[in-house]
């Protein structure tokens, strides 16, 4: 990159860094750390509370999905404003009168130990996880600017991030959240103006577009009721409530956000600022992806973009067979873009029967690259052994750093940098306040000083930070990461979803049968998973009704008195 590029970066970061930790205050105690004593404006509240999940994965995967799948995916997000309403009017005032420091808190008060710490090892394990995967999508980035080993960049950002969380507190967590959010979208704007100028001349904007329809990648609304299809009107719709429930409701890394909120309506008013703008703004990025894929009709795109492997496949046996893929692909990129040239043209003058035929025709090479593309592919994990190998995460990232003038590689490499620390400060903030709240004081040292659990915070902050730097040299190469994310979350926030509804909305349920569901939860959707080809979006569904099913036949079946 650019020295300039650089400078922004360093600037950039150096400022989130030190202003977000000027703004920590009254940290010095466990509820300034972990709650920043309930103090935080709502607008900075909702900014975090979008930010905490609009991580690098959405720069990185989610443009990587608009690029190779289109618009399809924002349906994922169509049961957001249903969700955020209910959670707005039942467990933001619930969560916050109850003063509790985490939400599996509560379960040990309306139920019993053992189903608060089966709930709180449920999140410690999922979000564990899925903080890996928000560590690689910028590790991925930084392989390709720097050329560095995957294994040394997620270092490079587990690391830092990991000790600016162990000192900053929760309240240096959402302030830096408030700046990324300006930075990602100020710098998604920018990519899409030269995405947009990139066009041939004469070229505009809706004949580019049209031809992508072309492929579907404009389609945005399925209304089959397909149980294996992830991205349809009534997945998202149904299993996305669900999902958005467990998450937003039941997840402590979002809990713990608005309940730092000064009041119950500026808690309330967090949620529904995140319902109002999350689908608009993940269908920019989205549209974003689309545009590269346009952009890469008219200029030769790079037969992979994940180029982790070629020097081993050149210097190689294949060699021949890889070069020869290389001289297919430019052949068959000219045949779409004259394919493309040829539809557009038809389209300008109206003739119908020439449409459908050059739109045939585009569709054909179109498939023709995507073929090319799938043995190439197929012909480095055979050579290189990395079965998992894909390269949808390195499309948006290659964009930058081969076609973004000076200066904005650095805004955009800065705006996925800033996204990945403020999310997995985040993350490791609620891991933290998890471990030490629901496991160490209430299980190991329930008397100590509040000295004492703001040090045992910060190791366990420590922690964390480790196991999730070391799962993201895993999470790399699982294929999109914004579905990788999504799915780790699915085989858990049903359960926990049942079990808060339990505790809160059936009075009769007892504690055994919340633990006993919570457990027949999990187990019911690993059956599923395993034995079925349903799309994972609705474990969310099966998770949270199978736990409802089973907590009740027990308590019915061996009645006592819940806890008050």
């Amino acid at each position: 990159m650019h020295p300039i590029d650089w400078i922004i970066i360093g600037v950039y970061l150096t400022w989130v860094i030190y202003d977000g930790l000027k703004r920590s205050k009254d940290t010095d105690g466990v509820e300034g750390y972990f709650l920043a004593g309930r103090s935080l404006p709502w607008w900075a509240v909702g900014l975090s509370v979008m930010a905490t999940q609009m991580s690098a994965i959405t720069l990185v995967g989610t443009t990587g999905q608009g690029y190779a799948d289109g618009m399809r995916f924002v349906q994922f997000y169509f049961g957001l404003p249903v969700a955020m309403i209910i959670l707005s009017v039942t467990l933001v005032p619930f969560f916050y009168r109850a003063k509790v420091f985490t939400a599996y808190e509560y379960l040990e008060r309306r139920f019993d130990t053992k189903t608060r710490a089966l709930a709180g090892l449920l999140f410690l394990v999922s979000r564990g996880l899925a903080v890996g995967v928000i560590i690689s999508a910028p590790a991925v980035v930084l392989s390709i600017v720097l050329g560095w080993n995957l294994a040394f960049t997620a270092l490079a950002i587990g690391v830092p991030t990991t000790l600016y969380t162990m000192f900053g507190g929760v309240q240096a967590v959402t302030w830096a959240d408030v700046k990324q959010m300006v930075v990602i979208v100020g710098g998604m704007a920018a990519a899409v103006c030269v995405l947009i100028l990139g066009l041939p001349d004469g070229v505009g904007l809706g004949e580019a577009l049209h031809v992508a329809g072309a492929t579907g990648r404009l389609t945005t609304i399925d209304f089959s009721l397909d149980f294996t299809e992830t991205y349809t009107f009534w997945s998202g719709l149904l299993g996305g409530v669900f999902l958005m429930l467990g998450y937003f409701g039941c997840d402590q890394s979002q809990v713990q956000r608005y309940l730092t909120a000064q009041s119950v309506d500026a808690g309330r008013r967090s949620l529904l600022m995140s319902a109002f703008w999350k689908i608009p703004l993940q269908a920019m990025i989205l549209l974003t992806g689309v545009l590269v894929f346009v952009f890469y009709l008219f200029h030769e795109p790079p037969m992979l973009f994940n180029a982790a492997h070629e020097g081993e496949i050149r210097a190689g046996a294949r060699a021949a067979e890889f070069t020869q893929l290389e001289t297919q692909f430019h052949t068959a990129f000219e045949d779409r873009r004259e394919a493309a040239d040829q539809m557009i043209a038809a389209r300008r003058v109206g003739d119908a029967v020439a449409i459908a035929d050059t739109r045939d025709r585009f569709v054909d090479s179109q498939a023709q690259v995507a073929d090319i593309r799938a043995g190439a592919v197929d012909l480095v994990r055979e050579v290189s052994g990395d079965t998992a190998f894909t390269d949808v995460n390195y499309v948006f990232p290659t964009f930058i750093t081969t076609r973004l003038p000076v200066g904005l590689v650095g805004l955009l490499i800065a705006a996925v940098l800033a996204a990945a620390m403020s999310s997995i400060a985040a993350e490791l903030n609620a891991l933290s306040a998890t471990s030490v709240m629901d496991f160490y004081r209430r299980h190991l040292r329930p008397e100590a000083t509040d000295r004492h659990y703001l040090f045992v915070s910060k190791v366990t902050t420590a922690f964390w930070g480790v196991f999730a730097t070391g799962f993201a040299l895993y999470a790399a190469n699982l294929g999109s990461l914004i579905e990788v994310v999504n799915r780790v979350g699915s085989y858990f926030y049903g359960s926990l979803l049942g079990v808060f509804v339990l505790a809160i909305a059936v009075p009769r349920a007892t504690a055994n049968g919340a633990f006993w569901g919570l457990l027949a939860g999990m187990t019911v959707v690993g059956l599923v998973e395993v034995t079925s080809e349903i799309s994972f979006i609705w474990y969310n569904v099966v998770g949270a009704v199978a736990v409802v099913a089973v907590a009740l036949v027990l308590s019915v079946l061996r009645p006592s008195p819940a806890k008050a």
